[in-house]
């Protein structure tokens, strides 16, 4: 049982890498003005739920498999995910808005934390890797 909660968490955080690459070259596109705005917004803001569930996920289960130490480290990342996206201003189109993100500097602290959650799953898939073959070594 153990190495199937390994094996699928192994997956969702390939997924998110995915993800984390993607908003990473769609809001580097942006930057460089070969989309605009509007486009950029919408291709990212459509996979800002499926984000924000797939880490829940992975870190509910977690907690229901009683590994306290990857529940904790995710618990944070999942927090953030999830109030950023309850706190949306009204009025706004989502997460990244086309309106503001030229202002601010909030198209380079999206670029920041694109980053940084690419270098958190990363680091979690070495981890989950190491477990799943724990798992299925112990198994």
């Amino acid at each position: 049982m153990e190495s199937v909660v390994f094996i699928f968490s192994l997956i969702d955080c390939c997924a998110l890498i995915f993800l984390s690459v993607y908003f990473i070259i769609t809001l580097s596109d942006l930057e460089c003005d070969y989309i605009n705005a509007r486009s950029c917004c919408s291709k990212l803001n459509k996979w800002v739920v499926p984000e924000v569930v797939g880490h829940a996920v992975v870190t509910v289960l977690m907690l229901i498999s009683l590994h306290w130490f990857i529940f904790l480290l995710n618990l944070p990342v999942a927090t953030w995910n999830i109030y950023r996206y309850i706190m949306v201003p009204c009025g706004n189109m989502g997460v990244f808005d086309p309106t503001e993100i030229h202002n601010r500097g909030q198209l380079k602290s999206h670029m920041k934390e694109a980053m940084i959650k690419l270098g958190f799953h990363l680091l979690c898939f070495f981890m989950y890797l190491y477990s799943m073959i724990l798992a299925l070594i112990n198994d």
